[in-house]
């Protein structure tokens, strides 16, 4: 019985669904290499940030705040939902408004913040990484170590340094570099459980369109 409690308690440690919007110990930044997310998911969706017109790199796919061990989401806020002109402001980074507004229902409501303080929020630390170049000047696909692009990562931002990074892969893509700050958008370490790196040698990486 004390073992099925305990994973229990783990599970919603994990997954936290409803929580008080601003009770959370950290933010991640996750960016998203467009992509290899349009060939994955986006393409088939008919997704605008995959237009070929839009030439899009590392793009935000979301400012998450985290607890030091699992995270919260859908958190119960006093703030009202984003207009869609705010959602569509976001789409420069986000790709498009449908990901603005998904990000600021599952993960901005926690933040404590309204939606243009938690949007406002989410482009400041979007604009505070040096995102390395190099990769948009691939002429073609590459397949690489996920440490490769966690390392130009790191040039690219002096004072970081590997705990505060990680690099994660999906379906032998690379797929995010997701960064770790406090709640004033200081680099930090990023806990235990959010140190998931990726160890493939041979990631593909596709290019810009």
């Amino acid at each position: 019985m004390r073992v099925i409690l305990a994973l229990m308690l783990m599970t919603r440690l994990a997954f936290a669904d409803g929580e008080r919007a601003g009770d959370f110990d950290y933010y991640i930044l996750a960016l998203s290499w467009s992509p290899n997310w349009c060939a994955l998911e986006g393409d088939a969706r008919g997704s605008p940030q995959c237009n070929e017109n839009r030439k899009l790199g590392w793009v935000l796919h979301g400012l998450w705040p985290e607890f030091e061990n699992g995270w919260p989401s859908y958190c119960r806020t006093p703030h009202g939902a984003p207009s869609r002109t705010q959602t569509s402001a976001m789409a420069d980074i986000m790709g498009s408004s449908g990901a603005a507004w998904y990000q600021w229902k599952k993960h901005g409501t926690c933040s404590g913040l309204s939606a243009v303080e938690f949007f406002n929020l989410a482009r400041a630390a979007y604009n505070s990484v040096s995102r390395p170049e190099v990769f948009r000047k691939l002429p073609r696909p590459v397949k690489l170590p996920a440490s490769v692009v966690e390392e130009a990562f790191l040039q690219a931002n002096p004072g970081w340094s590997k705990d505060m990074l990680t690099i994660t892969c999906k379906a032998g893509r690379i797929q995010e570099a997701r960064l770790c700050l406090t709640k004033d958008l200081t680099s930090r370490d990023c806990s235990a459980d959010a140190r998931r790196d990726c160890s493939m040698k041979d990631a593909l990486l596709d290019d810009i369109r």
